[in-house]
């Protein structure tokens, strides 16, 4: 029998039958956790699985790599998130990148902790508290997952001013100067990065995006990134311009 308990934040919750779900949530020891959930398909249960909810659940299965079963209580909850609609929108994009990006068992204690204290933002603030803040987390993300960006010097020059663009391939900043004639091919990098550009949110934004399609999705086998990603992403551009 294998056994782990502890708290956990719901990523999602599908239906499995006709009265249980497959619970999916990300705890910090021991990264994201599946199983099914008897009765968590119930009404009353429905408020307590909210993708960012925090739970108190036990695991268990009998052998390895068994999809295992949950018993489930409610730790906190966090009604914000589906007070407002950025915060839904932003709550759907930060749960739904993480069940595609993590391997299941696999811990990330330090992207865990960046996840929680946003979404405690997202739960207590406005858009206006927290739309930099997740930009902040794409870019942890992606150094998570082994493709992180390196903006603090030229990739060609090596120095770490006028810093304008970001490689698309490499992931490394560019000096206008370094850039000469590739320019044109190149990302631009808003100050709001390090960089020199004003392009702000929309060319943050841009240059994450482009990472984690081009690297991230790439490594699931060429799959595309959860819509939630580019719907809040939408709303956060609208709100910029």
């Amino acid at each position: 029998m294998m056994e782990w308990s502890g708290a956990a934040t719901v990523l999602s919750a599908r239906k499995h039958g006709e009265h249980a779900v497959i619970l999916t949530a990300f705890a910090r020891e021991v990264g994201i956790i599946s199983g099914a959930l008897p009765g968590g398909a119930s009404a009353k249960r429905a408020a307590m699985i909210q993708p960012g909810s925090i739970l108190s659940l036990r695991w268990r299965a009998r052998i390895e790599g068994q999809l295992g079963t949950f018993a489930a209580e409610p730790q906190r909850m966090r009604p914000g998130l589906l007070a407002d609609g950025d915060a839904l929108a932003g709550v759907n994009a930060v749960t739904a990148l993480l069940a595609f990006a993590l391997p299941e068992r696999d811990p990330h204690p330090r992207l865990h902790d960046s996840s929680e204290a946003l979404l405690d933002r997202m739960d207590q603030g406005s858009r206006a508290d927290w739309a930099h803040a997740y930009l902040g987390w794409e870019l942890q993300l992606l150094d998570e997952m082994g493709f992180g960006l390196d903006l603090t010097r030229c990739a060609v020059t090596g120095s770490r001013e006028g810093l304008a663009y970001v490689s698309p391939k490499t992931g490394r900043a560019v000096s206008r100067a370094g850039a000469g004639d590739w320019a044109a091919k190149l990302l631009p990098l808003p100050s709001l990065l390090g960089g020199t550009g004003n392009g702000g949110m929309v060319d943050a934004f841009a240059i994450t995006g482009h990472f984690l399609r081009a690297q991230l999705a790439e490594a699931h086998a060429a799959r595309n990134l959860p819509p939630a990603r580019d719907r809040l992403i939408a709303r956060l551009l609208r709100a910029e311009l």
